[in-house]
């Protein structure tokens, strides 16, 4: 059973979030195809993590998560880079969202992570499958069935070069999606620990 998603896990995630993102960076820039191959996704989505995870209320701080959230998905969209780093900060909104409706604890991540799906397809014009956009709502579908949020994503980053042409061609999986997947995989991590 993970633990709660309160400010404590937020702060873990912000962490273990950065940390992810270096570690995958190099490779998200090099396999970065959709939608332009401008091989920057990689650093864009680091640099807003970055500094949403600057804005990040301080351990000592009596924050509430979806408040820490709020202030991370200001800091990102002021910070974003890119694409991939806008829909990021409308993804932070919208886990704030999620939680500011008031869930019961046991329905927290469900609501944070299915708020943050809506948001990230609400910030795109035309949505498009085989993105970060679809490793958002495996996450959420897994959360709200009680299933291993990160675990989905992984399924779904793998799907990503059957749903876009694009990746198919250069046989890599999104690099957005990516991002996003190693994002869950440590929020997942941080409700762990």
């Amino acid at each position: 059973m993970p633990q709660p998603l309160d400010a404590a896990a937020v702060r873990r995630w912000c962490a273990l979030g950065r940390e992810s993102l270096r570690a995958h960076r190099a490779r998200m820039d090099a396999i970065n195809v959709f939608p332009v191959a401008d091989g920057d996704t990689g650093t864009n989505l680091c640099l807003t993590f970055e500094a949403a995870a600057e804005a990040a209320p301080p351990p000592h701080a009596d924050t509430a998560a979806q408040d820490a959230l709020r202030a991370m998905a200001r800091a990102a969209l002021l910070g974003a880079r890119g694409n991939s780093g806008t829909i990021l900060a409308e993804y932070l909104r919208g886990m704030a969202e999620g939680l500011a409706a008031g869930p019961e604890p046991e329905a927290a991540l469900p609501a944070a992570l299915l708020g943050a799906a809506e948001a990230a397809y609400a910030a795109v014009a035309h949505p498009v499958e085989g993105t970060m956009l679809t490793v958002a709502t495996a996450a959420a579908d897994a959360a709200r069935a009680g299933d291993d949020p990160a675990a989905a994503a992984q399924r779904a980053l793998a799907a990503t070069p059957g749903q876009l042409d694009a990746l198919s061609r250069a046989g890599v999986v999104d690099a957005g999606a990516l991002g996003l997947t190693a994002l869950l995989g440590a929020l997942w991590a941080a409700l762990g620990e």
